[in-house]
């Protein structure tokens, strides 16, 4: 189990310092019963199986140049009914995870929280980040409570209107999955999913996916570019991650 922690400890060390206290607060056994997500490298070199032997049926299947469906609806934070064509108006990151995920979530949301600050474009202007969450029990509650830890932990001004949390219900959550080609699976009361997001274009379209939990401002901003100009580029990193936990009492893994 060392090697588990040392390297939820590496992981964790991309994210600041005031956003690590609150997530560990919020999710004290982080250090203690859960395995960061691997990728299937890692996983096999560590002689576990990995998630794509354990699991069918889940990954990305990238879909450059599809559109997905502005006119699903979802609620924001505030509990308000939106469609997706009233928040995509600009270049788009979406981050597809749900807030009460006790891993691999709250280091792809502070891995972007930590990199926001050094673009050198305007949010809510020139770009906006949406989290959607895809478990449908999570509330607007839910989604405003992770909206103000995110944003506070940049200590930098970031228009509120910036970066919008969403929840919805189960067929519009499919419908926007489906077309990104972002397969999950609920496993209790978590989820098996890979670790990705992707950047469309103002009206839909999906100029890039982007992988793991550590962004940097250069490829944000190349990902962004492609988006205002409608340009599809390609994966800045292929190898996908996964999201799961490790029982080591039945020695199994488990949604993460």
């Amino acid at each position: 189990m060392s090697w588990m922690v040392e390297n939820r400890l590496l992981s964790w060390g991309s994210i600041p310092a005031a956003l690590l206290f609150t997530l560990l607060l919020l999710h004290p056994c982080q250090l203690c019963a859960h395995s960061e997500e691997h990728s299937a490298e890692d996983m096999h070199i560590h002689g576990q199986a990995t998630p794509q032997q354990e699991v069918t049926g889940i990954g990305v299947n990238e879909r450059l140049g599809v559109r997905i469906p502005l006119d699903s609806i979802f609620r924001d934070e505030a509990g308000k009914t939106v469609r997706l064509s009233e928040l995509i108006t600009v270049p788009t990151i979406v981050l597809p995870v749900y807030y009460s995920c006790p891993n691999v979530c709250p280091l792809l949301q502070g891995g972007m929280a930590s990199t926001l600050p050094a673009l050198k474009r305007k949010p809510d202007v020139e770009y906006r980040v949406l989290s959607i969450s895809f478990d449908e029990t999570e509330t607007p509650e839910l989604a405003a409570r992770y909206k103000r830890i995110y944003l506070t932990s940049m200590n930098a001004p970031f228009p509120a209107d910036g970066w919008r949390f969403l929840t919805g219900d189960a067929q519009n959550i499919r419908r926007l999955t489906d077309a990104a080609g972002y397969r999950f699976q609920r496993k209790g009361r978590e989820f098996i999913h890979p670790v990705a997001s992707f950047v469309v274009t103002r009206d839909g379209m999906i100029v890039r996916y982007l992988y793991g939990t550590n962004f940097l401002p250069k490829d944000l901003t190349l990902a962004l570019l492609e988006a205002q100009s409608g340009t599809a580029g390609v994966a800045i990193r292929k190898v996908v991650s996964y999201c799961f936990s490790f029982d080591p009492a039945g020695r199994e893994d488990v949604a993460g």
